[in-house]
């Protein structure tokens, strides 16, 4: 595998997943393909952003959306905004080197000005698709933030934006990985960790039950693509790697939470 490289950095590793959101009126027939025999059951969604904190660099996985979007689309609590919760971990906006976006759906991309001292790391195919003459119709525009797709082509002009193509080497022990199906260059991130590798799926799996069951979330770009997605998630993790979704509450369960902040931050590794 060749992966390009955007420079140095290393050192101990910690991955933090920032929980900055909650929907509760959500149910199980939004979030998996095809019938679902308990299509009307309440399933809740929460949403989240990653730290990657790795030595000298910081590297944020998506960044959210705002407190503004969510009381304009509705049934979306937004507890606090995630740039409160990264200084709270003892880190700050400008200490961000990198934002990696997994890809351009509204919930992933509304901090980005937030961090304005950092590289922006995203799959060109995924520009590509959000400046094509599909981009606005049906389930694609109800999940567009047009202002935030503006924003990042001209951003793009003044080389903040690094668009990249397959693999990717964000930071020393950090790499993102192109797997489509969600969206067409939704990418996932890789981190080694002394204890471990972790993935952080973002929408690759919204939830533990897609991947763990074989089950494609229910926005699908491309259905073999989003099947494809799940076996390249669980070979980067390896047999001992741990896969982090990107839309779960269980994630809270499975990791445990950030002294003092129960409820926004959970310690991956």
């Amino acid at each position: 595998m060749t992966v390009e490289s955007d420079g140095a950095g290393g050192g101990d590793v910690r991955v933090y997943a920032i929980r900055f959101a909650h929907r509760e009126a959500s149910v199980r027939g939004e979030h998996f393909y095809g019938h679902d025999p308990c299509s009307e059951s309440p399933f809740p969604i929460d949403y989240y952003v990653w730290l990657v904190v790795s030595g000298d660099r910081t590297v944020l996985v998506d960044a959210g959306f705002t407190a503004e979007t969510a009381r304009a689309r509705g049934e979306r609590h937004y507890l606090r905004s995630p740039m409160e919760t990264i200084a709270a971990l003892g880190s700050d906006a400008d200490r961000v080197s990198h934002v990696v976006l997994s890809h351009l759906h509204y919930d992933h991309v509304g901090h980005v000005a937030d961090f304005p001292a950092a590289s922006v790391v995203l799959q060109e195919a995924e520009l590509a698709f959000w400046t094509s003459r599909h981009a606005g119709r049906g389930e694609h525009a109800r999940l567009a933030d047009p202002a935030a797709i503006a924003s990042l082509v001209r951003e793009n002009f003044t080389g903040r934006v690094r668009l990249v193509n397959g693999d990717h080497e964000v930071v020393p022990g950090v790499t993102v990985h192109r797997v489509g199906g969600h969206t067409p260059g939704l990418q996932v991130t890789r981190v080694e960790t002394a204890q471990g590798v972790v993935v952080l799926a973002a929408d690759g799996t919204h939830f533990f039950e897609n991947i763990e069951q074989d089950r494609p979330y229910g926005v699908v770009n491309h259905l073999p693509s989003m099947y494809e997605a799940f076996d390249t998630i669980r070979s980067l993790a390896g047999p001992d790697g741990v896969v982090v979704p990107g839309h779960d509450p269980r994630v809270r369960e499975r990791f445990p939470a950030v002294p003092g902040l129960a409820g926004l931050a959970v310690r991956i590794a």
